[in-house]
């Protein structure tokens, strides 16, 4: 008997409705239609990352789509059977590889055999978690969970220009129940200043302020210059390693900011972090909750709730046989358990 489609409204959040709902449909195998696909953003509808997200998916798992034109508000998706290969996606635009990535990797983690996937567009993108966020903090717990993927950065790609490109591998695997309601001990501090095709003064302007604010010693303070060809474009990052998690908070530079403002926009989101007292930040909380409902179970922390937190709840729930509890511990702190149902 054929299961019913499942229903969605897009305009309970952004991107990651959808992007929540293609991952989650292709490991369940259930169809669903979306409609009002980010109905709320300056420029509803798809843009060249989400259809790319879209006809990705569908390769990996052979899908019937119907709606996948850009700027379309509506979309239909039955997925078919997972299957692993060596995935080549291009953006075509500066549009995020990692948002494309993180679609993709759970189907792939259940696929037959091993996978490649390339994907070329932006990896340092304002509007997603950079290439470094996946690498240093999120896929270390996913590693955690029992996922076996590998990711290198072959190219930065900055917005506008993009031309970016990261390879990722992947071995079938089964994720396992995680538990991080706190850090552990503080083990180290560093920040990065990327710049490509500009002068060192940005990057040096930029840690100079690291330095002002969080009095970080100058072996923690790095300058990279990227090939010029890539810019121009900059990004501040800031990690900080714990026992129990890793958190990375960056900025992006544009012409109207100073880089003494880029940076402060980084250092208020680790302050606000570090301050709760919460195992992870916002972003990594948004994409800490797909793999643990996977997994079954799981517990994190985190600051407080968010729009994009909230919506991926209702995606998660409506796909899942799983029940999301969230429970307020204190005025910044919130503990997130998805429990079996």
């Amino acid at each position: 008997m054929k299961q019913e489609v499942i229903e969605l409204d897009g305009a309970i959040g952004g991107g990651q409705v959808l992007r929540s709902a293609l991952s989650l449909s292709m490991v369940t195998g259930r169809a669903f239609h979306i409609k009002q696909i980010r109905a709320r953003r300056s420029r509803p509808g798809l843009l060249r990352q989400h259809l790319t997200a879209v006809m990705a998916a569908a390769e990996v798992c052979g899908a019937t789509v119907c709606g996948a034109h850009l700027d379309s508000q509506a979309l239909s998706f039955e997925p078919g059977e997972i299957r692993a290969g060596d995935f080549q996606f291009a953006i075509g635009t500066a549009g995020s590889c990692t948002l494309v990535l993180q679609t993709l990797l759970p189907a792939l983690l259940q696929a037959p055999q091993s996978s490649r996937v390339t994907i070329s567009g932006g990896t340092h993108n304002p509007l997603a978690p950079p290439t470094d966020f996946l690498s240093r903090s999120w896929l270390p717990l996913l590693r955690r969970m029992g996922g076996d993927v590998e990711l290198e950065l072959l190219r930065h790609g900055f917005v506008p220009a993009g031309g970016g490109e990261i390879e990722v591998r992947v071995q079938p695997s089964s994720l396992t129940r995680l538990d991080l309601c706190d850090r552990g001990d503080a083990i180290s501090q560093h920040a990065w200043a990327l710049t490509a095709g500009l002068t060192p003064n940005v990057a040096q302007r930029e840690l100079n302020q690291v330095a002002k604010r969080l009095n970080w010693p100058p072996e923690a303070l790095q300058q990279v210059a990227v090939d010029p060809a890539r810019g121009p474009g900059n990004v501040l990052l800031l990690e900080y390693a714990f026992e129990h998690v890793t958190e990375v908070f960056s900025a992006f530079g544009q012409v109207s900011l100073r880089a003494e403002k880029v940076v402060d926009v980084a250092i208020n989101q680790a302050i606000d972090w570090v301050r709760s007292g919460a195992a992870v930040a916002e972003h990594l909380a948004d994409q800490l909750l797909l793999p643990m409902a996977l997994a079954g179970g799981g517990t994190f922390t985190t600051p407080r709730m968010t729009d994009h937190l909230r919506s991926n709840i209702a995606v998660i729930e409506r796909f899942l046989p799983v029940r999301i509890d969230c429970l307020e511990k204190g005025a910044d702190l919130l503990r997130i358990e998805v429990l079996a149902s």
